[in-house]
């Protein structure tokens, strides 16, 4: 059966990043029992439309689990920036407000609250909100045109992504993830609204996860801000065949490097902890063949994550306060997003943490502590 765009329909797709086999992302099993094969033979490759350029999951087997992840202090703090932009830029018009919200967690309704907005559940909103949630959307036409009816004629639909310019220009492959099923450019962005009916009118950028996007649109056709070019011009820029094309060649390094370096560790009696049973950490742990001779543990403040393992390993799941007590030696952080959440929650452990990365685990510097 021939494999057509999530997006746009059309059915010229490219490879451009495939893992092979891997575990679930969001499928963590219990921590006595024994990793089973079937737990990495789950295919993972991101394609992309020759037509619209929507990079996309290529397929999903897996049966999502329910996520618990906590949502982090870096992403709370970030809406409230976001919020503060969008006001100020006079676009929170109206009383009335939607979110289409990410399996994840996390919600800007209470910072809408704030500034008088009402939930409407039903019918337009003037305000309609969607951080993180569309791209966990298979059918994404679908997807555009019920956050687009969703919206009231004179009202603002805002939409962040995380950036694929962002994710290639850092080697970010790992946030190939089962359950994600697209990854935006503002240029694909900016045709699917057209498509739906609506025109960006203006975009706002953020540091959080190495890179993303809050964009406005409205319905109708509207002219841009310049900001919007600005976005445009310099992911155009970014996201070159041969750029694209490299971020296959991150993923042996990285996980080649992670192993080295925790077999490193071990071979000088150092004991070694992780901290973050994030999605995007389920590969990399599997494909590097972490086990708790390399891995003691990996610590997440999720109770839902607590007891149980890394899937595809049999590196146990533990609490913070489990990780304190442990005393490791050193500390990977698989998220740097959350260092100075942890550095301030557990300064026990300060000189111990190491950021992961794809040329290397690092130790952090003032610009990760500053995220």
């Amino acid at each position: 059966m021939t494999r057509r765009c999530r997006g746009c329909g059309e059915s010229t797709l490219t490879t451009v990043l495939d893992l092979g086999t891997v575990p679930a992302a969001d499928h963590f099993p219990p921590h006595d029992s024994p990793p089973d094969p079937a737990e990495t033979g789950h295919g993972l490759r991101m394609d992309r439309c020759d037509d619209c350029g929507l990079a996309q999951l290529a397929d999903d087997d897996t049966v999502t689990a329910e996520p618990h992840g906590i949502e982090p202090q870096a992403l709370r703090d970030q809406a409230a920036d976001a919020v503060r932009r969008v006001h100020t830029a006079g676009l929170l018009r109206g009383s009335t407000v939607t979110e289409f919200g990410s399996p994840h967690g996390g919600t800007w309704l209470p910072l809408l609250a704030q500034r008088g907005f009402v939930e409407r559940p039903d019918g337009a909103a003037d305000v309609v909100l969607d951080c993180f949630g569309i791209m966990h959307e298979p059918d994404q036409r679908a997807a555009f045109a019920a956050r687009v009816a969703a919206t009231a004629p004179g009202g603002v639909l805002l939409i962040q992504y995380h950036s694929l310019a962002a994710i290639v220009a850092q080697g970010q492959w790992n946030a190939l993830r089962h359950g994600h099923f697209a990854y935006y450019s503002l240029a694909t962005l900016q045709a699917q609204l057209r498509a739906a009916g609506m025109s960006l009118v203006t975009a706002w950028e953020f540091d959080l996860y190495g890179g993303t996007v809050l964009v406005a649109a409205r319905h109708g056709v509207h002219a841009p801000d310049p900001t919007v070019g600005r976005v445009l011009a310099a992911e155009e820029a970014a996201l070159t065949p041969a750029a694209i094309a490299a971020v296959q060649e991150v993923v042996d390094h990285h996980v080649r490097g992670l192993r080295d370096w925790l077999e490193h560790a071990a071979a000088q009696g150092k004991r070694v902890y992780a901290y973050g049973a994030a999605s995007r950490a389920v590969a990399l742990l599997a494909m590097a063949g972490t086990h708790r001779g390399l891995l003691a543990g990996v610590a997440d403040a999720s109770p839902g994550k607590q007891g149980c393992r890394m899937p595809g390993t049999d590196v146990p799941i533990i609490s913070p306060a489990a990780l304190v007590a442990a005393d490791p030696d050193l500390v990977l952080l698989t998220l740097p997003d959350l260092l100075a959440e942890v550095c301030a929650a557990l300064p026990s452990l300060d000189g111990r943490w190491m950021i992961d990365d794809p040329a290397g685990p690092r130790p952090p510097d003032a610009e990760d502590v500053s995220i």
